[in-house]
């Protein structure tokens, strides 16, 4: 057997509690999608997983003034559906219809996708261009981090599954004058990894950007920000040409290899570059107010 035990917590505190009791040999567990696989090739080896689907409040999303939270068992298909997220972060609905098949959207949750720690994940990219902070609880109290600070290397997270939880994620309700967009570039448009994906959130003041938020990956070993890009579009024109220097600032910033499973660097470099002159021309049509660009 893969593990010997499977418990169901009512609450934080009890899930951190069975995490303790296994010392290290135990593993939170919601959608499983990509845990249930580590196990079965032998990538982990536990003795206990922690189910923490059953803790009330967890599979919420909710509105508070200008901050939306999610619980941390929040699917992929509820962040689809969920009205909150379609009016105040359609980047992070986008990116969660891209994600596997149908079965696996209606079970992996957007949490797991960002403790997964993987670089090209199409929720965590969206995440950091939202600038998502997440809860985490371990025996020690709960803190606040930004997501940024959560990444160790690929499939390495700073959080420690093993005794520790994520919770909750917060972030800023995009609103007027605001705009998004997720594009993605995979060898198929379904159930295939990303040769690349970018997400982006601005702000406009009136004819110019106030300031935006540009994300990538695979670019790197981490989920990429683009922060010499953003800094450049700061009280530019809101036009063709701020965005073209943009774009070729942030595809400089980016470091992406050349990889049998996404081709060459040099394919991919100049490819980035398509897809965030499209992202940012997407969300500036939104902060325009001229409808949603999606596509």
């Amino acid at each position: 057997m893969m593990w010997r035990s499977y418990g169901f917590p009512r609450s934080v505190d009890e899930a951190l509690a069975m995490l303790a009791t296994h010392d290290g040999r135990a593993r939170l567990i919601a959608g499983g999608t990509d845990l249930v696989l580590q196990l079965q090739e032998a990538k982990r080896q536990i003795e206990a997983l922690v189910d923490v689907t059953r803790i009330p409040g967890l599979a919420t999303v909710t509105r508070d003034d200008g901050t939306i939270s999610m619980g941390a068992a929040v699917t992929y298909r509820q962040a689809i559906n969920s009205p909150v997220l379609q009016a105040g972060a359609a980047v992070l609905v986008e990116a969660a219809r891209r994600v596997g098949s149908p079965q696996i959207r209606n079970v992996g949750t957007l949490v797991g996708n960002v403790v997964n720690a993987m670089p090209a994940a199409d929720a965590a990219i969206a995440l950091f261009a939202l600038g998502a902070e997440l809860e985490i609880a371990s025996p020690a109290g709960r803190r606040w981090a930004p997501i940024e600070t959560l990444y160790e290397g690929p499939g390495r997270s700073k959080v420690d599954p093993a005794r520790e939880m994520v919770t909750a994620v917060r972030f800023p309700a995009l609103g007027e004058n605001q705009g998004s967009a997720f594009v993605r570039l995979s060898r198929r448009k379904a159930l295939a990894l990303p040769v690349l994906n970018v997400a982006v959130v601005i702000a406009l003041d009136d004819y110019a950007f106030q300031w935006a938020r540009i994300a990538m990956g695979p670019v790197a070993p981490l989920p990429f920000r683009a922060h010499t890009a953003e800094e450049a579009l700061r009280g530019m024109p809101a036009d063709a040409e701020a965005i073209r220097q943009a774009v070729e600032i942030a595809a400089q910033e980016a470091q992406p290899r050349s990889s049998l499973l996404r081709a060459s660097k040099e394919y991919r470099q100049e490819t980035l570059k398509v897809l965030l002159r499209r992202a940012l021309e997407r969300a500036l049509v939104q902060a325009q107010g001229k409808g949603t660009a999606e596509g």
